[in-house]
C-alpha cells in the first residue's frame, strides 16, 4: 500500500431539505483511500453510507440534497491531486466512470430494461474512449468474459430482464470496469444474492481488483461480507464515522458500543438465543456484571420457541409435487420443452414446526411456496392441509380456506399498494373473508396488531411510503395475521433488510409463533438465518429437495456436497 491517498475525503457534510425540516444525512465524515486498498463503509440503513459514495460521485440531486462543508480530493492522472467538488459538471463527466466507477445496489434498477445489456456497455466505453463500434463491442465481450459471463455473446444481446441477479450485478461490474478505473464504488453489490453467488460475485471483484491495482470503496450492511473483502473498515452510524481500523480488529476487538451491537445482531451459527440482541437494547440496557456487553446477548441455553413441534400428525403434506413451466413451443404451438422449477417434492410439516428452506436463486423455493399457497397452480402431485388437497381444490372451496394459511412476501414495498394506506391495506383481505362484522370491529382489531408488531395507532392512517423498510415489513406481517392464520410462508421476508431491523423481525416472528401456536415455511437465501430460526431444514437444488434434516444436525454434518458448498460460502466472522 502505497502512502499517498488516491482519494481523501475531508470533513464532508450533506443535508436534506424535507418537508419536516433539514435533515443531516452526512456529518464530518473523513475517509482515506489508497491504491490497491479495500475500505469497508458499514453501518445501518440510514446511516449515511450510500450518501457519502453519492457525495464523491457528485450524483446527489441539487434540489433536495446541499453539501454543507468538505473537500473530496482525488489523485487526478494528468491534472494531480483535485477536489472534486470543485470540479465543473463538463470535468467529473470525464472523471466519472473513467477514472471512478460505481456499481449500485439493485442491478435491475440500474440497467435500462429496454436496451440490450451488450450495447449498454458500449455505449459506457464509446463515451469514455476513442473506439469506433467495432471495437468498442470487442471491448465489451472481452470484458464478460473478464467478469465470468456464461456465453458472452448470448448475455451481449440479451435484455437484462432474461438475466438472473448474479449475471446482471456481473454486467454491472463489466460496465465499471469498462474504462480501467483507478477506484471503484461497490454499494451493496451483494445485497439480496444468495450466498454462493454472492462468493462468486466477491471472489471476481477481489481477481480484478489484483488484476487491475484499484482500489474499492466496499459499502454493506453485512458485517461479515466486510471483514471478507475489506482491509480497513469504518463503521457509520447517524452521518457520522463512530470507528474506524483494520477490518478483522475493529470486528475481533469492536471499541464503540454501536459496533458492539451491530456484531451482537448477527444470527449466529453455533449459539441459539431466546432472541437476538437489538441495536437500542445493546446499546441503552444495564451491562451484565463483569461483562461490557449487553446481558442480552449472552443467554444460553435452547430457546422456549425452539423444538416444541408436535409430531402427531402434520399439519401440512406435500406428495410429489411438480411445478413445470413451458419454456418452449414447437410447430402448431406444440410444447416441445418445460422447465421443472419443482420436480417430485415430497415432505411433511408439524404443527408449531418452523420448516426452513434453502438453496441458491432458480433453485425453486419461492415456486415451491406459492405452489403449496396456490398461487401457482401445480402441474401435478398433492398439498394435504389438515387432511384437505388444497391442490385439486375449486376456486369456492380454496377462498374459504386461505385464511388459514398466508404468506409473507420478500419485498414489503411491492406487496403493499402505493395508493392504499395502511389500515385499509390490512384491513382489504378482512372485508373480502368475512372476518369480523363491522368496520369499526376490524378496526378495532387493526389497531391491536399494528400494536403487536411494534408499530402504533397513529399509523393506521399512513401510506406505504412514509415508512422504513422494517417497518413496511412489520406491515404485511399484520396484514398476515389479521386473517387469523394457522400456517405462514416466509418468503426471503428478511433478505433486504439491515442486520439491526432483521433482528427485531426474526424476534418478532418467534413471539408471534409462541403467542399464536403458529406453523412456518422460513424461505431464505441466507444459512445463518435460516439455521436460526428452523427445527428443521430442507436444502433445493434445481427443482429438486436434496437433503431434509434437523437444523442443528444439518449444519454439523451435512450429507451431501451441494449443502456443505452452500455452508463453506457463508463469509467467515
Amino acid at each position: 500500500m502505497k502512502n499517498n491517498p488516491v482519494l481523501s475525503v475531508k470533513n464532508l457534510s450533506v443535508e436534506f431539505s424535507t418537508e419536516a425540516g433539514v435533515v443531516k444525512a452526512v456529518e464530518d465524515v473523513a475517509l482515506d483511500l489508497f491504491p490497491g486498498d479495500t475500505l469497508g463503509l458499514v453501518g445501518e440503513s440510514g446511516s449515511g453510507k450510500s450518501v457519502t459514495a453519492l457525495a464523491v460521485m457528485r450524483l446527489l440531486s441539487r434540489s433536495a440534497a446541499r453539501i454543507t462543508s468538505g473537500e473530496v480530493w482525488f489523485q487526478h492522472p494528468q491534472k494531480g491531486m483535485v477536489d472534486l467538488l470543485k470540479l465543473s459538471d463538463e470535468e467529473m463527466q470525464h472523471v466519472r466512470g473513467r477514472h471512478i466507477a460505481m456499481i449500485f445496489q439493485e442491478p435491475m434498477t440500474s440497467l435500462n430494461p429496454v436496451q440490450r445489456c451488450g450495447p449498454q456497455v458500449v455505449e459506457s466505453i464509446l463515451w469514455h474512449r476513442q473506439l469506433d463500434r467495432k471495437k468498442a463491442k470487442q471491448k465489451a465481450l472481452e470484458l464478460f468474459r473478464e467478469v465470468r459471463l456464461p456465453a458472452p455473446e448470448d448475455v451481449y444481446r440479451s435484455w437484462p430482464h432474461e438475466l438472473s441477479g448474479g449475471q446482471k450485478q456481473r454486467v454491472m461490474i463489466a460496465m465499471a470496469m469498462a474504462c480501467d478505473p483507478l477506484i471503484l464504488i461497490a454499494d451493496e453489490p451483494t445485497t439480496a444474492l444468495d450466498v454462493t453467488v454472492q462468493k462468486s460475485i466477491l471472489d471476481l471483484m477481489r481477481s480484478l481488483q489484483e488484476r487491475h491495482g484499484m482500489a474499492v470503496l466496499f459499502i454493506s450492511h453485512d458485517l461479515g461480507v466486510i471483514n471478507k473483502v475489506a482491509h480497513r473498515s469504518s463503521v457509520m452510524r447517524n452521518g457520522r464515522v463512530v470507528e474506524h481500523g483494520l477490518a478483522q480488529e475493529v470486528f475481533k476487538n469492536p471499541v464503540d458500543p454501536y459496533t458492539r451491537a451491530l456484531i451482537a445482531c448477527r444470527p449466529s451459527l453455533i449459539r441459539r438465543p431466546e432472541s437476538l440482541a437489538i441495536v437500542n437494547d445493546f446499546l441503552f440496557e444495564k451491562p451484565a456484571p463483569g461483562d461490557e456487553r449487553s446481558s442480552r446477548t449472552i443467554q444460553s441455553g435452547v430457546p422456549s420457541w425452539y423444538g416444541q413441534a408436535s409430531k402427531e400428525e402434520p399439519v401440512l403434506e406435500v406428495k410429489r409435487l411438480n411445478t413445470f413451466f413451458v419454456r418452449k413451443k414447437g410447430f402448431l404451438k406444440r410444447v416441445t420443452e418445460y422447465h421443472k422449477a419443482v420436480e417430485d417434492i415430497s415432505f411433511q410439516v408439524y404443527k408449531g414446526e418452523t420448516l426452513g428452506l434453502v438453496g441458491e436463486s432458480g433453485c425453486g423455493k419461492t415456486t415451491l411456496g406459492r405452489s403449496i399457497m396456490r398461487l401457482i397452480n401445480p402441474w401435478s402431485g398433492q398439498v394435504i392441509y389438515k387432511g384437505v388437497d388444497i391442490a385439486s381444490l375449486s376456486a369456492g372451496a380454496l377462498k374459504s380456506l386461505r385464511p388459514k394459511f398466508q404468506i409473507i412476501f420478500q419485498d414489503p414495498y411491492a406487496s403493499l399498494t402505493p395508493g392504499l394506506s395502511v389500515g385499509n391495506a390490512i384491513m382489504e383481505p378482512m372485508r373480502v373473508h368475512g372476518i369480523l362484522g363491522s368496520k369499526k370491529a376490524r378496526k378495532q382489531k387493526i389497531f391491536g396488531l399494528l400494536e403487536q408488531v411494534g408499530l402504533e395507532e397513529q399509523h393506521y392512517y399512513r401510506y406505504p411510503h412514509e415508512f422504513s423498510g422494517g417497518q413496511r415489513q412489520r406491515i404485511c406481517i399484520a396484514r398476515a395475521l389479521a386473517m387469523n392464520p394457522e400456517f405462514i410462508i416466509c418468503d426471503e421476508s428478511v433478505s433486504a433488510l439491515d442486520v439491526s431491523v432483521q433482528a427485531q423481525v426474526l424476534n418478532l416472528l418467534n413471539e408471534l409463533k409462541k403467542q399464536f401456536g403458529l406453523t412456518y415455511i422460513f424461505i431464505s437465501h441466507d444459512l445463518s438465518v435460516v439455521k436460526y430460526m428452523s427445527d428443521r431444514i430442507m436444502v433445493m437444488q434445481n427443482g429438486r429437495m436434496v437433503e431434509l434434516n434437523d437444523a442443528d444436525q444439518l449444519y454439523a454434518n451435512p450429507k451431501s456436497d451441494y449443502t456443505r458448498s452452500l455452508i463453506d460460502a457463508i463469509p467467515a466472522f
